[in-house]
């Protein structure tokens, strides 16, 4: 990225001299960098600020230009708030949202998505894996249903984007929005997947210019897109063996956890869910204490980053069947290419620690130790 901070300043869209050239060539290797990834065609790739923008403009953008086939749109209830949102805005604009519930390893069924689709229905979207459980969906079985019944499929695949196979056309999935931080990216940088073949497109949110194909008026960020581009190529060649490492160190942590603490489980499918994603729950603690004594020493959570500054259980745990009591309890642990073992037993340990401390004074957690009923 860095020439493009500092030496290489054109604006690709220039097409008149060479700096507007190098420019434009540098995008467009970005471009088929993050469509190999993909395993999809460049020309089917779009570039944008990240994942909330770019699910706005294909939720919004069909939405608009949709709207002539009806007002009906189906979601899941343990969808991120970049694609809530949007839906609540349009929801106040006369559109229908239906939210399909999920089990309580957190699939949704697809007979309740069969039956929930109609002549109105505008589109279908659903996150490809959980960012606060990592539970992945059967993109491909609810593709296939979409595609069947001639409903265009939207996927939020932020948190699955490089950390397993994402593959859009062999799914029959027609729009992926993903970000380019979840891949050890900047932030600020991402890219929307719209299959060629959709018909209607979305409309364009911001106009201004015919930048991306008149999707996305507005001078590219080179650098940002460089970045992206280069980070899935990385992504292409290590996939598999980096999830294989990550994968090792969710299961090496968990099984600490559990073999060192009582009335401790899992939340989300035990197997379809990310390597790099642990969502654990610990009954008789409060997650913001526990982690109150760690805070500067290990970097986790309770749920995802965009919520984390609100006290309010996860709306994505009460969905799955959890009490607000316990999914108060419960914590987002991630896993990445950088971490070590050393790191994964450390923190291991401070959890441990900070969760038996937090114990020994909750009189919550006496109280289920002399086996009172707190339902």
């Amino acid at each position: 990225m860095l020439p493009w901070f500092t030496e290489n300043f054109g604006n690709p869209a220039s097409r008149s001299h060479v700096f507007g050239w190098q420019a434009s060539e540098a995008v467009e290797v970005a471009r088929t960098q993050v469509a190999q990834l993909l395993e999809v065609n460049p020309k089917e790739i779009f570039f944008t600020s990240g994942s909330t923008e770019g699910l706005n403009m294909a939720i919004k953008g069909l939405a608009e230009s949709s709207s002539h086939r009806g007002k009906h749109i189906i979601s899941v209830a343990t969808e991120h708030h970049a694609v809530i949102d949007p839906l609540k805005w349009l929801e106040k604009r006369g559109y229908t949202i239906d939210y399909l519930p999920v089990r309580e390893d957190g699939l949704i069924e697809l007979d309740m998505l069969k039956q929930a689709i109609r002549k109105d229905t505008l589109m279908v979207i659903v996150l490809w894996a959980n960012n606060e459980t990592g539970v992945i969906q059967d993109m491909g079985a609810i593709g296939a249903v979409c595609s069947e019944m001639g409903v265009p499929l939207v996927s939020d695949a932020t948190q699955a984007f490089g950390k397993i196979a994402v593959e859009p056309k062999k799914c029959h999935v027609d729009i992926v929005s993903v970000s380019a931080h979840k891949i050890y990216g900047p932030k600020g940088i991402g890219a929307l997947y719209i299959n060629q073949s959709l018909k209607p497109k979305p409309d364009a949110l911001i106009h201004g210019g015919g930048h991306e194909e008149g999707f996305r008026a507005g001078t590219l960020n080179v650098p940002g897109i460089v970045g992206l581009g280069e980070a899935a190529a990385i992504c292409k060649e290590s996939i598999d063996s980096s999830s294989g490492a990550i994968r090792a160190f969710r299961d090496h942590f968990e099984g600490t956890i559990l073999k060192a603490l009582e009335k401790v489980s899992i939340n989300g499918h035990p197997k379809e869910r990310l390597p790099s994603v642990s969502n654990i729950a610990v009954m008789g603690v409060d997650s913001q204490a526990v982690m109150s004594r760690f805070r500067t020493k290990l970097a986790i959570s309770s749920g995802s980053a965009c919520s984390s500054a609100h006290p309010a259980p996860s709306h994505v745990l009460l969905a799955m069947g959890l009490t607000a009591a316990e999914a108060k309890s419960s914590f987002r642990i991630s896993f990445g290419t950088p971490t070590t073992k050393d790191e994964v037993d450390r923190a291991a340990q401070l959890f441990i620690d900070a969760i038996n401390t937090e114990r020994a004074i909750s009189p919550i957690w006496q109280m289920i130790q002399e086996g009172i009923d707190l339902s």
